[in-house]
């Protein structure tokens, strides 16, 4: 008698052999697919991933990287205490860091008049020589009037609006129908806003004009708008598309490993006591 009979008792006179046969077939087919599915081998690496494992960047410029991503997006304490663990030449704090810092930091916290202020005391002509710049600023300070009267009296609002940007819309179109879209605001219940105009009231919009600005600064002072590692994000993104239309042989995804950390609260503070990094 099988041992598959022996196993499932099947192996006595009152079962057909044809039937008993037919059973034990499907067990067996059974059983293969179950083997097969649950196959614990461990799936080779895609050549590609092979490839860029063994590559290896020098540690140098990584930490060179690094500390100009802190210069240029305005993180003067967390650039010195990199340099000093990664054991680099000491880092020389320059004043317009620290000065980009706090110009983001008032536009993030809504405080436009106090970033206007700043922005001219370090460099007067930014905003002269840049009109789209001057006007996403005073219309974000609009904004902000609007937001703080809600409900409430709006003559603040419409006052900042006839002095300071209409005379600038009268001569853009493009003004001017931001203008309009933002007066908008002082229409409806802010609460029921169509999404085009509730984007104005969205952080974001905080976020954009901080970046604008920090870009606008980084240009006169360095002839650079952004860090060098955004610049290699965007090339390789550039890359991997050039390379999938052409057909190449790649994994179906490209993990790039630029991960929010769980330790960032929504504020933009982080636990650890250091500075908190700018959203940009």
């Amino acid at each position: 008698m099988s041992s598959l009979s022996a196993a499932f008792g099947l192996g006595g006179s009152d079962i057909d052999p044809a039937l008993r046969e037919t059973i034990f077939a499907r067990f067996r087919e059974k059983t293969g697919r179950m083997t097969s599915s649950t196959s614990t081998t461990t799936p080779s690496k895609h050549a590609f991933e092979a490839r860029v494992a063994d590559v290896k960047a020098p540690k140098s410029d990584i930490n060179a990287l690094i500390l100009d991503y802190l210069m240029m997006e305005g993180y003067p304490m967390a650039a010195a205490k990199f340099s000093k663990e990664a054991n680099l030449q000491p880092h020389r704090e320059d004043p317009s860091i620290r000065a980009r810092q706090e110009i983001q930091h008032a536009i993030h916290t809504g405080d436009i008049e106090t970033a206007i202020t700043a922005l001219n005391e370090l460099d007067p002509e930014i905003l002269d020589k840049d009109p789209q710049l001057h006007f996403s600023l005073l219309r974000l300070q609009l904004v902000e009037l609007i937001r703080q009267c809600n409900g409430g009296d709006i003559n603040p609002a419409l006052e900042f609006a006839t002095k300071k940007l209409a005379p600038r819309a009268a001569m853009n179109t493009d003004f001017l129908k931001d203008l309009e879209k933002t007066m908008a605001l002082l229409i409806f219940p802010h609460e029921s806003l169509q999404p085009e105009l509730a984007a104005l009231l969205h952080s974001d919009l905080r976020r954009k004009t901080a970046t604008q600005v920090n870009e606008a600064v980084l240009l006169r002072q360095t002839k650079r708008r952004e860090a060098a590692i955004r610049h290699l994000v965007k090339m390789r993104a550039w890359a991997e598309s050039s390379a999938r239309t052409k057909k190449k042989d790649l994994p179906d995804r490209i993990e790039l490993g630029l991960h929010g950390d769980d330790n960032d609260r929504r504020d933009g503070t982080h636990e650890n006591g250091l500075e908190p990094m700018i959203t940009t």
